[in-house]
C-alpha cells in the first residue's frame, strides 16, 4: 500500500481506539534538534571533543568514566542535561497531548528517551515508563545506598572546548562521593532502577486494566530504531499480547508485523498527517 493509505487506515486504527499507547525512540526527539548518536559520525558531529579523542557514543556512555575521568563523564551528561533543559518540545508532542484528551486521557508513554520531553510537554508524569532511566534524576556514583533524586536543582558548568565539567561536581547527599544521572549505560552494574521499575509496574496495571475492560489499543510507535530494540520489541510484544494495533512510524526501520501499519515519515511529520489529519 502507498504512504497515503496506510496514513488512512493509521487514522481509523486510532479513531476507534479507546486507550492509547506512545512509544517512542532517539527518533522522537530528534525533531526537537535533539543530537542523533546513530553511528559515530553523528555523534562525533554532536561532539567534535569526542571525535579528537576517537571515543564513540558507546564508549562514552559507560560508567566507567565515573571512576577513571569524572570531569569527562560529566562534561558528557551535563551538556546533555543542559541541552535536554533548553530543549522545546516539537508541535507533534502537543498533538499528541490533544489526541489522548479525546480519549479521556487513557494512555501511557513508554520511552527509552532519558531526556524528559514528554514530561516537558505536558504528559502525566505517573502515565510515563522511562525505561533506560531518566537524566533529570541521581544517584550515588557507587552506589552507597538506592537513592535516587531529583536533580532539577543542580548545576553543571560545562567547557564546551576541553569538554570538562567544572568543579564542583554533583555529589551525593549520603556519603558525599560522586554523583551520576540515574541513566541506564552501557556495561551497567551500577544503574539503580527502582525508579523505572515503578514506571513499569504502573504500565503494567494501565495494561490489565485495559484488557479487562476490553477496551481497543491502540500503540503508536515513535523514531525506534533497530540499533537498541527494546522499544520496537515493546511495541510488538504489548501489541500482540493486548490485541492491539501498532502503528509505526520511522523515516527508515518502518517495517511491521502483517496486520500493522508501518509509515515512512520522521516523527513529527508523521504525527501530523496521522494526529492532525
Amino acid at each position: 500500500m502507498s504512504i497515503d493509505e496506510n496514513i488512512l487506515q493509521a487514522r481509523e486504527i486510532i479513531r476507534d481506539a479507546e486507550a492509547i499507547l506512545i512509544t517512542a525512540g532517539a527518533g522522537m526527539g530528534v525533531d526537537s534538534g535533539l543530537p542523533d548518536f546513530r553511528g559515530n559520525e553523528g555523534f562525533w558531529k554532536a561532539y567534535p571533543p569526542m571525535a579528537r579523542l576517537g571515543i564513540s557514543f558507546v564508549e562514552m556512555a559507560n560508567p566507567q568514566w565515573f571512576d577513571h575521568n569524572p570531569a569527562l563523564a560529566w562534561g558528557f551528561y551535563g551538556h546533555r542535561m543542559n541541552l535536554y533543559r533548553k530543549t522545546q518540545p516539537h508541535e507533534g508532542f502537543a498533538l499528541l497531548l490533544k489526541l489522548v484528551a479525546q480519549k479521556k486521557n487513557n494512555y501511557f508513554v513508554f520511552t527509552s528517551n532519558v531526556d524528559g520531553q514528554f514530561q516537558k510537554a505536558g504528559f502525566a508524569d505517573e502515565r510515563i515508563e522511562e525505561c533506560h532511566g531518566s537524566i533529570h534524576h541521581l544517584q550515588c556514583a557507587r552506589p552507597c545506598s538506592n537513592h535516587i533524586w531529583d536533580a532539577s536543582e543542580i548545576t553543571v558548568q560545562v567547557d564546551e572546548e576541553q569538554f570538562q565539567a567544572q568543579a564542583p561536581l554533583p555529589q551525593c547527599p549520603h556519603c558525599n562521593g560522586l554523583a551520576r544521572p540515574n541513566v541506564l549505560m552501557f556495561g551497567d552494574w551500577s544503574w539503580i532502577g527502582q525508579r523505572t521499575q515503578h514506571q513499569s509496574q504502573r504500565l503494567s496495571d494501565w495494561l490489565d486494566a485495559v484488557q479487562q475492560d476490553q477496551q481497543r489499543l491502540a500503540v503508536i510507535e515513535l523514531g525506534a530504531g533497530t540499533a537498541v530494540a527494546t522499544v520496537r520489541y515493546t511495541s510488538e510484544n504489548i501489541a500482540r499480547a493486548f490485541n492491539g494495533r501498532l502503528i509505526r512510524i520511522n523515516p527508515r526501520d518502518y517495517h511491521v508485523p502483517q496486520g500493522h501499519i508501518g509509515i515512512s515519515l520522521n516523527a513529527a511529520e508523521g504525527i501530523r498527517r496521522v494526529v492532525e489529519g
